[in-house]
């Protein structure tokens, strides 16, 4: 279980983390990865306490319901698949920025958005969820060796000076590493980068589906992300601050960029079973999700997921069709790879991660969560908690499509909406 937690929380969102540390700092950086990672764990324990009151859930859209009836449920279930479209496209505009650098850019990016695009719908067209478990291991693999090659290469070659820093830091400079905040970084890119650790950590809202598949979730979840985020947290710190420190303000976002030369291009082609992976697990779950919503809730037929005939086969391509060119629209209109993270973070990440959990703490001891010291100091830290996750998703919301449309107006920033520029230069 604890592996299959891994697979789910370590993907696209650790290669924004060294830029991150340039942008807050070294000592703020780590404090916040450290900080973030401490609250997913409290909030992945209170899945296990909301479980064991309502032990019929199966998804996140069943706490809703039980929350707030059939209102909350259809909110909620909209921003679920609203939110993995999202996912889909961040690990889509991942794939396009490494055949960008795989091929010096041979293509227009919105072609190289669109290649992986169709293969991830060929990979979700299959209706049952079996084979997609073999890329759990190869995908977690796929990364760590990735991130391996960047930091060799950078310890023997060092980071390419030639082009500008990470903000627009002179060509061919020393290396510097800043332990407080980015003097030439606005409020916005900073807050954007806390964003950023919040999407590092995305995979709490998948965590309730694998409970529910365990046999003695009671017992056995509370060890598991214990041990998820005890090797978790860690490795987020140690591989941001050593990327960080050897390529200084030449890092680059996602940080397997930062490599020089072929090095950054072997680290992108190993990364692919990685995205593709992404691509296929959030996808398929996000078209079965909406399959059984239509089949049950509007079709109203009684069917197996597993049943071949023309309406099941219909039904299951047409969402699937149309949930992946949600996420190709979505990936083309924010093809930067930092704001499509931190517009997913402010939206979804924040409540799915935390502020959702935090809700769940307090419905399940409305009736006596000032009863006692220790109940009144977790209930006001959970209220406040549900606030700061509405703050992010204000303010985030804001200084992301604040910062995007920034660079989207400046005619020295070739950062555009279905743009054929190269984006691994964004």
């Amino acid at each position: 279980t604890t592996l299959i937690f891994f697979t789910n929380q370590v993907g696209i969102g650790i290669l924004s983390l060294p830029g991150m540390l340039h942008t807050i700092g070294l000592i703020p950086g780590i404090i916040t990865i450290i900080a973030f990672g401490v609250l997913a764990t409290y909030t992945a324990y209170i899945l296990i306490q909301f479980y064991r009151r309502y032990p019929q859930i199966r998804d996140v859209v069943d706490v809703g319901r039980i929350m707030g009836g059939r209102t909350l449920e259809i909110i909620v279930g909209i921003a679920h698949v609203l939110n993995l479209c999202l996912i889909c496209a961040s690990a889509n505009v991942t794939l396009s920025i490494a055949l960008n650098t795989i091929t010096d850019h041979a293509l227009c990016t919105v072609g190289f958005i669109g290649i992986p695009m169709i293969i991830c719908w060929i990979l979700c067209m299959p209706r049952t969820f079996s084979f997609a478990g073999w890329f759990g291991i190869p995908a977690t693999i796929s990364i760590f060796t990735s991130v391996i090659i960047v930091i060799i290469a950078l310890a023997i070659n060092g980071p390419s000076t030639s082009t500008p820093g990470y903000l627009g830091e002179p060509a061919n400079e020393p290396l510097v590493m800043l332990l407080g905040p980015n003097p030439a970084a606005t409020m916005n890119q900073q807050f954007e980068s806390v964003l950023n650790v919040a999407f590092a950590y995305a995979g709490n809202q998948a965590f309730i589906t694998v409970m529910c598949e365990m046999r003695n979730p009671s017992k056995d979840y509370p060890k598991a992300i214990i041990w998820l985020n005890v090797f978790g947290i860690p490795m987020y710190v140690i591989v941001a601050c050593v990327i960080y420190a050897m390529a200084g303000q030449y890092v680059v976002s996602p940080a397997l960029g930062s490599a020089p030369g072929v090095a950054s291009q072997v680290a992108y082609g190993i990364l692919f079973p990685t995205m593709l992976g992404s691509g296929l697990v959030f996808g398929h779950t996000g078209i079965k999700y909406m399959y059984n919503v239509v089949m049950d809730n509007i079709i109203k037929t009684q069917h197996k997921l597993t049943d071949n005939t023309f309406l099941t086969w219909g039904v299951w391509l047409g969402l699937g069709t149309t949930f992946w060119v949600t996420a190709f629209v979505l990936a083309n209109a924010i093809p930067a790879f930092n704001s499509i993270l931190a517009i997913s973070s402010a939206l979804f990440v924040t409540w799915f991660t935390f502020g959702m959990a935090n809700a769940q703490w307090i419905f399940i001891n409305w009736g006596y969560q000032f009863s006692t010291w220790r109940k009144s100091s977790l209930a006001i830290f959970n209220w406040f908690m549900i606030l700061a996750s509405a703050f992010l998703t204000v303010f985030g919301l804001y200084t992301s499509i604040s910062d995007l449309n920034a660079r989207v107006q400046d005619p020295n920033d070739s950062l555009n909406v279905f743009t054929c520029a190269d984006n691994s230069l964004f």
